[in-house]
């Protein structure tokens, strides 16, 4: 065994965490007894003798409603070490490094996941390791191990009643706060906020194990990759596959879609930009995972114990698992395929893929400026950034903006003008004879010296400093150049 079984916690930890756990509850159920409460008073003042019940029948209800979701059939795709006997040795010998020793099945699911669950399988209660097939696919033996190990170590470091009902408790109250009205924030929000450094703990020292096992190297980019590959499959993959379900299509390249994206240098250092901002919308404590840098930070500098390769596992089905993954993706279920056209991503006209899941954010913009014109819509977005004046442009663009938390609206409003304005701002160097720097997206320009923009980054910039200048002169140069093109 290389890893030290984690110690319990003092006896004053754990007495903190059951009373946060009972408090978190008590919050989160306040809802419920407001409203039941009410029922039963309506009830037994106007209704008859038996609708006194009601309020424990729709209890009732949602307590086995719960249940029945809990106990159907497991997400993913098996994997059967006859099948796949890489990974499946891959899993086992970290499982032995670790000193795990409970039963463990492997199911592959079709999105960028990690996580480690329970079951009851023939009537035996074992483990279940979920590895996300763009995760399988991307990451190097020695990246995958990691990712392995943390999942296995972290389950160690929580593996209480305490730490699972604690767990359930934040989960369930910070699903109350995703709601438009949310009359509870002030209550959760201490909670949730004096609870989240327990997880986050959990997290770091399961980081820790990881590189452990597998080095620190190989954890720090498996924690780099892993990001990246989420914001893109969220970013990318998702908008692909929404757009292709409405023309009644289904992408059968998905996932060597998703990779080739990932290897444009524009793409991922957007989708790192993306994650990083994605950790800093947690207005309530909420996450359980700490943002990237607190991760990489906390990382000890360690060799490793294990000898992994610096390649993909392989998979032997992996076509067929991956046609598996893409099906669920689409909602394939047996019924109708013949009626879905497949689409090869990869073989799309440029223009065309990068034209899936475009939101017609240039026509919001004109909409929210008065103007008809990108270049008058542009002008109009950009006065708004140096005047200050672009969160009521925000609003107007996302009007949903005004029921946002407080604390993450000025983020949320940065990312809705920057992607309108750069969205138009594109339209208009695009007629100016400049041209996309790659196929994934519209924003991404070279003009015809050769200079390449991101124009997400220069107006996030412009938006930050409130100074649009370089953008203006873009503009600028428009024109000036559409006023020497010959007739």
């Amino acid at each position: 065994m290389d890893t030290p079984i984690p110690q319990p916690p003092p006896w004053h930890t754990a007495a903190r965490q059951w009373l946060l756990a009972a408090a978190l509850l008590t919050v989160g159920l306040l809802p419920t007894v407001v409203v039941g409460a009410a029922l039963l008073t309506a009830c037994l003042l106007w209704g008859p003798d038996w609708s006194a019940l009601a309020p424990v029948l729709l209890f009732w209800s949602g307590i086995t409603g719960a249940v029945a979701r809990d106990r159907g059939p497991l997400p993913g795709r098996a994997v059967r070490p006859d099948d796949e006997p890489e990974l499946a040795a891959l899993v086992r010998d970290v499982a032995d490094r670790l000193g795990f020793r409970a039963p463990l099945l492997v199911r592959i699911v079709p999105a960028v996941e990690a996580s480690l669950g329970r079951a009851r399988v023939s009537g035996v209660r074992t483990h279940v390791l979920f590895l996300g097939l763009p995760l399988v696919r991307t990451l190097t033996e020695a990246e995958l191990a990691s990712v392995i190990a943390h999942e296995l170590a972290h389950h160690r470091h929580v593996d209480s009643r305490r730490a699972t009902l604690l767990r359930y408790a934040r989960a369930r109250l910070a699903d109350r706060l995703d709601a438009p009205v949310r009359p509870l924030a002030p209550l959760a929000a201490p909670l949730l906020r004096a609870s989240q450094p327990d997880f986050w703990q959990a997290e770091t020292a399961a980081d820790a194990d990881a590189a452990r096992i597998a080095g620190t190297d190989a954890t720090t980019e498996a924690l780099r990759r892993t990001v990246r590959l989420h914001a893109v499959f969220e970013g990318l993959g998702e908008p692909w596959l929404a757009d292709l379900a409405e023309r009644d299509a289904w992408p059968e390249d998905f996932y060597d879609a998703l990779d080739a994206a990932l290897a444009d240098p524009h793409v991922a250092r957007r989708a790192a930009r993306a994650a990083a901002d994605e950790d800093a919308i947690d207005p309530y404590a909420a996450a359980d995972h700490p943002p990237e840098p607190v991760r990489l930070a906390a990382l000890p500098t360690l060799p490793g114990t294990g000898t992994y390769g610096d390649s993909p596992v392989p998979l032997r089905d992996a076509p067929e698992i991956a046609r598996w993954c893409v099906r669920r993706l689409t909602h394939q279920d047996g019924e109708g395929e013949d009626d879905l056209e497949a689409v090869r991503l990869l073989g799309l006209p440029a223009d065309e893929l990068r034209g899936l899941g475009d939101d017609s954010r240039t026509a919001r913009l004109f909409k929210a400026t008065g103007h008809d014109t990108p270049e008058a819509a542009v002008t109009a977005a950009l006065d708004t950034l140096a005047e200050g004046s672009w969160p009521g442009l925000a609003r107007r663009l996302e009007p949903g903006l005004r029921r946002v938390p407080r604390a993450v609206r000025p983020l949320l409003a940065r990312q809705v003008c920057t992607a309108a304005t750069a969205a138009a701002l594109a339209e208009v160097l695009e007629t100016a004879g400049w041209t996309p720097a790659g196929r994934w997206t519209h924003t991404v320009l070279t003009s015809p010296d050769g200079r390449t923009v991101d124009l997400d980054d220069l107006l996030t910039e412009a938006v930050t400093t409130a100074d649009p200048t370089a953008a203006r002169a873009l503009l600028r140069s428009t024109s000036e150049s559409t006023e020497e093109t010959p007739a």
